[in-house]
């Protein structure tokens, strides 16, 4: 499901993002426009992403979730309508990488969070998922790889 995770120092990213607090039933609906949303904004400035697409959860809880829809730039975008300009720091994470359809991701995280307690580190509450590989590059989910990740706090 998931592969061996691995301990892993950030460089500090630029990135352009959309923040949405939503509840958990309109993810599907809300996802694909600020993803379309972004992508055209950082496109009209000239700029090309310089790596994958990904989301930041800052909270997660039953009722909805508060995130960022991201893509990280070479350079500042310009403000524009819901797109803002944004700025990962360097951080030190556990990082592994889940193969498999996205309805598998919530028992991939389990297991992840499992082996980052198992190994002495504890997570903070906030996490990423970069979408490496998707629907738009092969229809078969179990071609679909998402990067995991976990900021640490020790």
């Amino acid at each position: 499901m998931i592969d061996t995770p691995e301990i892993v120092q950030t460089t500090p990213q630029l990135t352009a993002r959309i923040h949405l607090v939503i509840t958990k039933d309109a993810i599907q609906r809300e996802m694909g426009p600020g993803i379309t949303e972004l992508m055209a904004v950082v496109a009209a400035q000239g700029i090309t992403p310089s790596g994958p697409w990904f989301t930041h959860h800052l909270k997660i809880d039953p009722d909805g979730w508060d995130f960022e829809i991201s893509v990280p730039v070479p350079t500042p975008v310009a403000p524009a309508g819901r797109v803002q300009p944004g700025e990962w720091p360097a951080m030190k994470v556990a990082r592994t990488v889940y193969h498999g359809p996205y309805e598998g991701m919530g028992d991939a995280w389990g297991e992840f969070d499992a082996w980052i307690a198992a190994s002495g580190h504890r997570a903070a509450p906030d996490l990423w998922e970069c979408y490496v590989a998707g629907p738009e590059s092969n229809p078969d989910p179990k071609s679909w790889r998402t990067q995991l990740n976990r900021p640490l706090l020790r």
